[in-house]
């Protein structure tokens, strides 16, 4: 088997929550061998879960991916199966050790002198209060890369301020970029696209400074402000600011660039007792030779000849009445059929599919997009497959999402070479464990 193109390469994942996770697990799909330090004494709340032992109740009310547990059943280590956890903790190694003591932070030290690339991405000012700084990394490892990707980066006037992936939607203007025109932000639901993208950015910048290295020999510190970084996926509205002086608010589900016709319409139900309102199509047609062609497709419809509807500009300044009038037809229409049939005549269009319906699809299954994985503590369960195919160098799953403290034995003896006493002296310290201590809620 070829070599995986990161093979060779140690990354520590300091990093919490999402964005940082997101972007460790991408190095590890490519063959980083990526170790992530845990303190058994401190939990971080959304990385493993809501919380280490989370009450029977948070499981039963809590949005799944947030608080929930496979089936529900909190059982007894619920933190190795949380799904915001095991969707971020592939390929990955986990080891325990109380950074905030002298010998934990020493341990630390020496694992940095061994790896490559530190990655974290914890509330600005986190990692200097524990004294991991770039220039205590440095005397450990002068060609150490560090990377940061704190949500407003380490200056100017907001650098200290605390924020979630919701908070960074709404300074970088997604809040209002999306939603019904006629809503107010409150309508929407926080989607968090800015973690990911921070995340893809940092793999995409730790491999820039891995390649820079292996040609000057020079580690670097990279920073990465999720704010900034996310706002640029929206330079349309940026630029329509700064060239026009227009604010751009939510278009519903209308083109961007003011293409008549786009939407999401009803597609009917299955079965007679369900609502004419769980199944959706997006549709988008563009130019008038698209518009004829659609029209072709659903019958010719008298309406669909109707002068008002004859040209792209008469389309978008008649949207409303389109809308409603494929909505009447699509609403008796299966989703997929209606798909088909529109691709098959040059029209964008495919189902709005939930979760469930993923897991079926023709599509994602004939490319292989679900992987199953299993892991001691939740069990065999399908997971998101790779995010890229390398026909010469293929992402595998070697290793399930890491259960606490999995490989304490292989960082401690293998990469540190620690001695039996001392490896005894951090054991009855407690740096060493493969739970919560039972003093973490």
């Amino acid at each position: 088997m070829s070599p995986k193109p990161l093979e060779g390469i140690r990354v520590i994942d300091l990093c919490v929550v999402w964005a940082g996770p997101f972007g460790t697990m991408l190095l590890g799909d490519l063959g980083a061998e990526v170790i992530k330090p845990e303190n058994p004494f401190v939990f971080q709340p959304m990385t493993r879960g809501a919380m280490a032992r989370p009450p029977q109740a948070l499981a039963d009310n809590s949005i799944a991916w947030a608080g929930g547990v496979p089936g529900g059943n909190i059982g007894d280590r619920p933190w190795d199966y949380s799904p915001t956890f095991v969707s971020l903790y592939r390929n990955k190694k986990s080891f325990t050790v109380d950074i905030r003591r002298p010998e934990g932070l020493d341990v630390l030290k020496r694992l940095v002198a061994a790896s490559d690339i530190v990655y974290e991405n914890n509330a600005t000012g986190t990692m200097e209060k524990l004294g991991v700084t770039y220039d205590w990394l440095k005397a450990a490892n002068p060609k150490i890369i560090f990377i940061r990707v704190p949500a407003y980066g380490s200056t100017g006037p907001y650098s200290q301020a605390r924020a979630l992936g919701v908070h960074l939607e709404a300074v970088m203007g997604h809040s209002l970029l999306r939603g019904y025109s006629d809503a107010d932000p409150s309508s929407n639901t926080a989607i968090y696209s800015g973690d990911y993208l921070a995340g893809a950015q940092g793999a995409f910048a730790a491999m820039a400074a891995i390649w820079h290295r292996d040609r000057t020999g020079e580690g670097q510190l990279i920073e990465i402000g999720q704010a900034e970084n996310a706002a640029a996926m929206f330079t349309q509205a940026i630029m329509d600011y700064s060239l026009n002086g227009n604010v751009q608010g939510a278009i519903t589900n209308r083109d961007v660039l003011g293409r008549a016709v786009q939407g999401v319409y009803p597609a009917k139900s299955p079965g007679t007792a369900a609502t004419m309102d769980d199944r959706w199509v997006a549709i988008s047609i563009e130019g008038d030779d698209e518009w004829s062609a659609f029209a072709a497709a659903i019958g010719n419809p008298a309406w669909a000849s109707d002068p008002r509807f004859a040209t792209s500009d008469a389309r978008l300044a008649n949207h409303d009445e389109i809308d409603a009038r494929i909505a009447e037809y699509t609403a008796t229409q299966d989703d997929y059929e209606l798909m088909h049939r529109l691709q098959a005549v040059g029209i964008a269009a495919t189902p709005v599919l939930e979760a469930s319906r993923m897991f079926d699809d023709p599509h994602l299954r004939t490319r292989d997009f679900f992987r199953t994985q299993t892991q001691r503590s939740s069990g065999t369960y399908e997971y998101v497959g790779p995010l890229w195919q390398l026909p010469e160098t293929p992402v595998e799953f070697y290793q399930p999402p890491v259960m606490f403290g999995e490989h304490n034995e292989y960082v401690y003896r293998e990469v540190l070479k620690v001695s039996d006493d001392e490896y005894q002296s951090l054991l009855a310290g407690g740096h060493i464990a493969d739970a919560y201590d039972p003093s973490v809620p």
